[in-house]
């Protein structure tokens, strides 16, 4: 069984070959930044699967980030080239959850927090402790919030 972090580095090589100077260079950089995760701390260590989905989560939404700051700032070749970095990562990462799924989860926790009594926006935070582990790594964060926010209004 090949680790997402071993499939990364075979698909690097392929990109070098290719000379695919978008994939490579996105695979590098999202390689680096493993290494460094794996590096930070007190001891160096070998991180898990899933611990390079969230890396490289981490890094989509950069490059998600970056493509809409450059797209503000009319620069729009950079943008381009940020999305297109950000859909080479997407390949990597959990299908994401449409919005009816998130919707239907996020409906399910508001329920179960009112039946644990928290009711209204005040309820957000109790919401958000029996979405997160249920969506984890198939949403983002600032999309799970305002679903909830929006059904708890």
């Amino acid at each position: 069984m090949t680790t997402l972090k071993a499939k990364l580095r075979e698909d690097l090589t392929v990109a070098i070959k290719a000379r695919d100077e978008l994939r490579s260079s996105t695979l590098r950089l999202t390689l680096t930044a493993i290494t460094k995760e794996e590096v930070a701390g007190k001891e160096a260590r070998e991180l898990s699967d899933d611990e390079v989905v969230k890396v490289i989560a981490k890094e989509a939404k950069k490059r998600r980030e970056a493509a809409e700051a450059f797209a503000q700032g009319g620069r729009s070749e950079q943008s381009a080239r940020e999305v297109a970095e950000g859909e080479v990562l997407d390949a990597y990462l959990p299908k994401q959850l449409s919005d009816d799924e998130l919707t239907a989860i996020v409906a399910a926790a508001v329920e179960e927090a009112k039946a644990a009594g928290a009711e209204g926006p005040r309820a957000m935070g109790a919401v958000m402790k029996i979405v997160n582990p249920k969506v984890a790594g198939l949403a983002e964060g600032g999309r799970v919030a305002a679903t909830v926010k929006q059904l708890l209004a």
